[in-house]
């Protein structure tokens, strides 16, 4: 295994997430990256576990909208 890059800019935030989960709406403090916008690409908040809680892999295909002002 080796290290490919760092992101340095990443930050690690705990949200309180929304999901459906066998027809109800349930909330769910759950650990996520933050990346910051950068490059023309909008901010990108990327789960790091499940809503029961177990870790998965950081995808930027899971990524969800930030919260809007």
């Amino acid at each position: 295994m080796r290290v490919k890059q760092i992101l340095t800019d990443v930050q690690l935030v705990i949200a309180d997430l929304e999901v459906h989960l066998n027809g109800e709406l349930r909330t769910s403090p759950t650990l996520c990256a933050l990346i910051p916008a950068a490059n023309g690409h909008e901010e990108k908040i990327v789960p790091l576990n499940t809503p029961d809680g177990r870790p998965i892999f950081m995808n930027l295909e899971n990524a969800i909208q930030p919260l809007s002002d």
